[in-house]
């Protein structure tokens, strides 16, 4: 092999990974965590608070949550909206919402739906989704 064959392909070896890839959009670095922290009963409501966590690359200035609630009968109860609003990376909030006219031990399951709303600097929408990790320190199931 003739040496401008030899450094040709060394040079083509040398390139980096990247400028051979496609458009694919970029996968999502870290994870969104939500717990189910405590269901507490207040008046004629359900009280569930949750913990968010973003372990996401940025800030989130909208995170907005389609969540299915299932009675212990496994029958779907309603679906609700929750807005955690925006979500500074490396932090963990609190956030509560009531579910009126519910009763805590009527819940069985709690289903993250879909994401209805995500958005930051640099994070595509399906990037909450991806990264979103669930767990509960409750008796109730929750994920997704």
């Amino acid at each position: 092999m003739n040496h401008f064959v030899v450094g040709a392909l060394t040079a083509f070896a040398l390139l980096p990974a990247a400028a051979f890839a496609d458009d694919a959009p970029p996968s999502p670095t870290g994870h969104l965590k939500l717990e189910l922290n405590a269901l507490q009963p207040v008046d004629k409501a359900c009280r569930v608070t949750f913990l968010a966590t973003n372990g996401l690359a940025a800030s989130l200035d909208k995170a907005t949550f389609e969540l299915a609630v299932f009675g212990t009968d496994s029958a779907i109860s309603r679906v609700v909206s929750a807005d955690f609003k925006g979500l500074t990376t490396g932090k963990t909030k609190v956030l509560q919402f009531d579910l009126k006219d519910l009763g805590c031990d009527g819940i069985g399951r709690v289903l993250v739906n879909d994401v209805t709303a995500c958005g930051g600097q640099g994070i595509a929408p399906a990037t909450c989704l991806a990264g979103l990790e669930t767990s509960t320190r409750t008796k109730v199931t929750f994920g997704q």
